[in-house]
């Protein structure tokens, strides 16, 4: 998932930030998620289910990088 750039200045950017994220995670893998545990498809569960653990860590570790220092500096 391909994201712009944000800059985020305090607390209130923050959340806003963590808020559409989540949304956007939440639509795109865990709609496949209940779809597969609708179908009670046990391998689709496993994989939809790693795909959206791996967005999530995806996403704190993009905010992670952010917070530091650009090399250089």
């Amino acid at each position: 998932m391909e994201t712009e750039p944000v800059t985020i200045e305090g607390r209130n950017d923050f959340a806003q930030w963590a808020i559409e994220r989540a949304r956007a995670i939440v639509a795109e893998q865990g709609g496949n998620l209940a779809i597969a545990a609708r179908d009670m498809d046990e391998r689709a569960i496993a994989e939809c289910g790693n795909a959206l653990g791996t967005a999530i860590t995806g996403a704190l570790l993009e905010v992670f990088d952010g917070l530091l220092p650009e090399s250089g500096e």
